[in-house]
């Protein structure tokens, strides 16, 4: 049996605990919230009826094969380096948490005389949506064997290359467009909402796709901004101008307006049928 360790276990920790606990991994578990009132209880709520260890760091940590960090972003190299005189050699260290390739290095670096292997994961989409079925990126030394201990535990693992880092690039990247669309969505509905069309905006943005694909859209999108960037962009200008006028600060639509600027005075040619290319070389 896997003894796996969680350190942190709110959304993501907790489901990922309980898919490993119903297919046969022992599970311990540690989070900030034991040290304050009533923090055990809202803890066991997350994993009512299953068979989950809370205790402190150090006997948490006791007897893991595998330690998965599950923390807040913020506080990821401290809980590692709490971690670290814990840490004993053949123990994994997986690192779960939405960090830059720069701190996931950090933290392999100051683990490393702990004995144990560093890996880092990167979770792909949100846990909230996919549940346990969310794509985890693995990446390190010893990362192929650990997505095989893993995905028979009933997690969703991909292996992602050797290399530390290579995971969480992709996942930083990934995120300048999850997170861009997610802002975008929501400064398109608040405006609507001002202007008593948030139903109306809702059922064409949802509609679009179900209708079409995003595949179709994303790629006709791509295609057509070389000859339509200056046409888009003076748009833009003028959706600002109207979110003003809801007196919301239009943040992401100026931002949109001026990256349409950005590919006219880039010389992006209209005829241009490799548009990501061509604007990577004018960007240079």
């Amino acid at each position: 049996m896997d003894n796996i360790a969680f350190i942190g276990f709110g959304e993501a920790g907790s489901c990922f605990a309980r898919a490993l606990r119903r297919h046969g991994a022992s599970v311990a578990a540690y989070d900030i919230r034991l040290d304050q009132p009533d923090g055990r209880e809202i803890l066991r709520r997350r994993f009512a009826g299953l068979d989950i260890r809370l205790a402190p760091l150090p006997e948490t940590m006791a007897g893991a094969a595998i330690v998965i960090s599950t923390v807040t972003t913020d506080v990821a190299r401290d809980a590692a380096a709490a971690c670290r005189p814990h840490l004993r050699p053949g123990q994994t260290f997986l690192d779960l948490n939405a960090t830059s390739p720069e701190i996931k290095r950090d933290i392999a670096t100051l683990l490393a005389k702990s004995g144990a292997v560093f890996v880092e994961g990167a979770v792909l989409g949100a846990v909230g949506v996919a549940g346990a079925g969310t794509k985890i990126l693995a990446a390190g030394a010893t990362a192929e064997d650990l997505v095989e201990r893993l995905r028979r535990r009933g997690l969703n693992v991909d292996f992602f290359g050797h290399e530390i880092g290579r995971a969480s690039t992709f996942k930083m990247l990934r995120s300048v467009f999850s997170k861009g669309v997610e802002a975008l969505l929501l400064e398109s509905l608040v405006a609507a909402r001002r202007a008593g069309l948030q139903q109306e905006l809702w059922q064409e943005i949802t509609g679009l796709f179900a209708a079409h694909g995003f595949e179709h859209v994303a790629e006709n999108w791509i295609r057509t901004h070389a000859a339509a960037h200056a046409r888009r962009g003076h748009e833009m200008k003028q959706v600002a101008d109207v979110l003003r006028g809801l007196d919301i600060e239009p943040l992401l639509s100026d931002a949109v307006a001026d990256f349409f600027a950005r590919s006219g005075s880039s010389g992006l040619d209209g005829d241009e049928t490799d548009v990501i290319a061509a604007l990577d070389r004018a960007l240079g």
